[in-house]
């Protein structure tokens, strides 16, 4: 398999340089999803994901990512649970994926197909078998249910790695998990109210400042 350290490690820690915040569009549709990304775009947050659990948001996917392109953004692919899935957001123009859990034929999958990969973490055994199979970036799932304290402590053992918050984050809590040590806080469900991204972009202005 091939070793994904620096190129993944490299690939992310560029993405998410300047904003450590991320927005998930999570089945909301063509139009919704491109409003919401253009929005989350001119407020400064690059990074977009766009979830695939359905033929219709993988075409959504094709689409943000095309605009993407437009602006330089890159966009990614998450929900992403099969080798299968890999294929379709490499076939959409994703230019990552995300999953909410650790399987490593996806993983394999994914840097067969020169992808890089936020594999789902929830327990520091999982995160000791994501470091195993090469990688340095990984996403917490469900990040509120785990609680901005389970960073504090597994980032003890686990020092290298770099942490994507993702489950029950929202400008209310973001900064909570980012004081923690969080890398990048992901934003997803919260998305349904439109203040959000404002918020967001006053949290990053913020925190620049």
């Amino acid at each position: 398999m091939t070793d994904l350290t620096a190129t993944d490690a490299g690939f992310f820690d560029d993405l998410f340089a300047q904003a450590p915040l991320m927005a998930i569009l999570r089945s909301m549709g063509l139009e919704r999803s491109v409003r919401v990304a253009t929005t989350a775009w001119d407020l400064g947050l690059d990074s977009v994901e766009v979830t695939i659990q359905s033929a219709e948001d993988v075409e959504t996917l094709r689409e943000i990512a095309r605009l993407g392109r437009e602006r330089g953004a890159v966009v990614g692919a998450g929900t992403v649970i099969t080798p299968e899935q890999v294929d379709q957001a490499a076939g959409a123009g994703a230019g990552y994926l995300v999953s909410p859990g650790l399987d490593p034929l996806v993983v394999r999958a994914a840097a067969e197909a020169d992808l890089p990969i936020l594999p789902g973490v929830a327990t520091p055994s999982e995160v000791q078998r994501a470091v195993a199979l090469g990688l340095t970036w990984v996403k917490a799932f469900p990040a509120q249910w785990l609680g901005s304290g389970w960073f504090k402590h597994v980032r003890g053992p686990f020092p290298q790695v770099r942490f994507v918050a993702t489950g029950g984050m929202d400008a209310g809590n973001a900064g909570e998990f980012l004081d923690a040590g969080v890398r990048v806080v992901a934003v997803g469900s919260a998305l349904e109210d439109d203040a959000q991204l404002a918020r967001l972009a006053d949290l990053l202005a913020a925190r620049k400042g």
